[in-house]
């Protein structure tokens, strides 16, 4: 059966490599004698290998090998997997509506998003998953229950969980639902005339939604600015950038230009419909995570002189891809072309398609950098991302507050709080007392908190040193005075950094009362880039000069 299949499939490769050697020139030459060595390959193994093969598996691990040498969005999609591809590129899956985490030998629900079936059947942070429909989950990666929770919408399953600080162990039956993950988790007022609304990706409907989000704020307040928060977010569907764009652009500007080796892939998007507002002050918030159509969008805003961009420079993926069919129901998503921003920047920062000496893909170096002018005239660059119109300067956790973070130390104190708390404030109003703060402290010591410091590292190589070239006996004295003093300062760490300890205990707290919408509000109250984006809206002058192109020799006043 093998042979049959096998000469058929050969013969047609052969005569399509033949149709494409004719029809193209000599160089695809190349192309159908390595088609040719492969199916060779495969036939030999099948026929003399020790062992039976699987030509499957070989083939899928054959052309994930290929495409590793091409960039990370050119990807092969089985057929097994096209149901979970076409659910994802919806903004859609399967499953149960969480999060989950890998803690120790368990896996643990981390947050269960509100209104879908790990929430409504009573699941909570910190719950550990025992097994799945009988299966042990004991030792299992995340990726792997990942995959047990995830199934066709309508299908049931069993989980045995152990709630989190209990010592029994309980059943739930969930019945699988679509999750749709929203584009938009929060939008509000932000200050006193200033709107925010925060897009977390581009899926189907996102434009739809910016723009009736943006209507809803200006209906129902004296709107004189608007913050669109787009950190964090990797992108999606550029038609729904381009009609992001369109919110605050007039019809027929060309947004987004796609050029790639076929002409049928070189397009020019523009904007269609009329415009909501072309002229109330924007914000866009952006930063090394922002990538692919969040860069449309802010790049646009930036070319066109349409708002002004605050935060961290973007991430750099000016690459387009398309999903094409492959044989037996399987597809390839390739990526066909690059895009250019109005100013006709190209914002890729990878070069994927030329190796260098080492043989990987590198930045852009900054001699191939150019520079460019917005509509205004002022200079922008390509090959790096979106340089922000201002930097914002972005919150740098301390030692103790990472490892408090990492170590999962402010989750499980949510977990605790929220067993002896019913209920709390809404998140514009909740804090951190000092109640709070002293129990959560307490916690930790209970638990043996402890975290290795930079300057203990240091201090640790500075003793070998010493002991190697047979100082010690002059400076041990030294060294140990400086142990002790450290001990002793590191002791007070957790209330010289209090500040930061208290935001992330609110938005983890937050989070188990009020899910990703009171999530995000928390996180507002003392984020220093909204808190710039307020403040460059409500300075008109401010704002307007951030937008001006400087003034150049020989220009009159």
């Amino acid at each position: 059966m093998f042979k049959t299949s096998f000469r058929i499939v050969l013969v047609f490769v052969l005569m399509s490599v033949f149709g494409l050697v004719q029809a193209q020139d000599k160089n695809n030459f190349e192309l159908s004698k390595n088609i040719e060595i492969y199916i060779d390959v495969l036939r030999q193994l099948n026929l003399n290998y020790a062992d039976n093969i699987n030509p499957g598996d070989l083939t899928k691990t054959a052309i994930d090998a290929m495409l590793e040498k091409l960039d990370p969005y050119t990807v092969y999609i089985p057929e097994s997997k096209i149901e979970d591809f076409e659910l994802m590129t919806r903004g859609e899956y399967g499953g149960i509506g969480s999060l989950i985490q890998k803690q120790g030998e368990y896996v643990v629900i981390s947050e269960p998003y509100e209104g879908f079936p790990a929430q409504k059947a009573g699941l909570k942070p910190g719950d550990k998953i025992i097994d799945i429909d009988g299966e042990p989950a004991k030792g299992k990666k995340s990726a792997a229950v990942s995959e047990k929770l995830k199934g066709t919408p309508g299908t049931s399953l069993t989980l045995t969980v152990q709630p989190y600080g209990d010592t029994v162990t309980k059943t739930v039956e969930l019945v699988r639902e679509k999750v749709k993950i929203p584009n938009i988790p929060y939008y509000g007022m932000i200050s006193e005339n200033i709107g925010y609304i925060a897009l977390m990706q581009f899926n189907p409907n996102a434009a739809a939604d910016v723009k009736k989000a943006f209507i809803d704020l200006k209906s129902n307040n004296e709107l004189t600015g608007l913050v669109i928060d787009l950190r964090g977010n990797g992108g999606g569907l550029l038609n729904e950038a381009v009609g992001i764009v369109n919110i605050f652009v007039p019809r027929g500007q060309a947004v987004v230009t796609t050029k790639g080796k076929l002409k049928s892939e070189t397009q020019v998007h523009r904007t269609r419909g009329n415009a909501v507002d072309t002229k109330i002050p924007l914000v866009v918030l952006v930063n090394g995570n922002s990538a692919s159509a969040s860069e449309i969008v802010a790049g646009a805003i930036q070319d066109l002189d349409r708002g002004v961009i605050i935060g961290e420079r973007t991430f750099g993926k000016g690459l387009v891809q398309n999903v094409l069919p492959l044989p037996y129901n399987a597809k390839i998503k390739v990526t066909i072309a690059k895009y250019y921003i109005p100013s006709g920047r190209c914002i890729q920062a990878i070069d994927y398609f030329h190796e260098n000496g080492n043989e990987k893909a590198a930045r852009v170096p900054d001699s191939l950098i150019s520079a460019f002018k917005t509509k205004g005239g002022r200079t922008v660059y390509d090959g790096g991302g979106i340089e922000p119109d201002i930097l914002a300067d972005v919150k740098e956790f301390s030692q103790i507050t990472g490892d408090l973070y990492a170590g999962n130390y402010i989750f499980n104190y949510a977990n605790h709080f929220a067993i002896s708390h019913q209920e709390i404030k809404p998140p514009a109003q909740f804090t951190i007392d000092s109640v709070i703060f002293e129990d959560f402290k307490k916690l930790i010591t209970d638990q043996d908190f402890d975290y290795l410091t930079e300057t203990e590292s240091l201090l640790k190589k500075l003793k070998s040193s010493i002991e190697r070239e047979k100082y010690d006996g002059v400076l041990q004295t030294h060294i140990d005075a400086m142990e002790k003093a450290l001990a002793e300062e590191k002791q007070r760490d957790i209330d010289k950094y209090r500040d930061e300890i208290e935001d992330l205990l609110l938005v983890e707290i937050v989070s188990r009362y009020y899910y990703q919408k009171g999530k995000l509000e928390a996180a507002l109250k003392d984020d220093p880039v909204s808190a710039k984006a307020v403040e460059i809206l409500k300075d008109t002058a401010g704002y307007a000069s951030v937008l001006k192109a400087p003034k150049t020799s020989g220009q009159k006043n």
